[in-house]
């Protein structure tokens, strides 16, 4: 399975992104969906997970102000990401299981300026 993330910028605080990540491969074997990221010096964290069924997980700290999506036609996931904050800026990276590993995209940046 390979992951390719895009959407990624430089946005004010209060602002809206959209990133999304296409799946290509061994598509029909993905369970879960979901975004990571990580900011300078910190370790990598969940954002917001989707199963295959549409069930989703947020973290806390963006619960509210995310909502992440999956097209399985498309065989993609995005991330809405709405009144963003100075503390959401990181790389965030696209992730997707199967029963047997674990797949990484390549990150995409999110900045945002307060």
């Amino acid at each position: 399975v390979q992951l390719q993330a895009s959407g990624g910028g430089l946005v004010q605080a209060g602002g809206s992104l959209r990133l999304s990540c296409v799946a290509s491969g061994i598509v029909f074997s993905i369970n879960d969906m979901g975004w990571y990221r990580q900011a300078p010096g910190k370790q990598r964290e969940l954002v917001a997970t989707i199963a295959s069924v549409g069930s989703t997980n947020y973290a806390d700290s963006v619960k509210g102000r995310f909502t992440i999506s999956r097209d399985n036609a498309k065989n993609t996931v995005y991330l809405q990401m709405n009144s963003l904050k100075p503390e959401d800026t990181a790389v965030y990276y696209c992730n997707a299981k199967n029963p047997w590993s674990n797949f990484w995209g390549q990150g995409t940046q999110v900045t945002v300026s307060s």
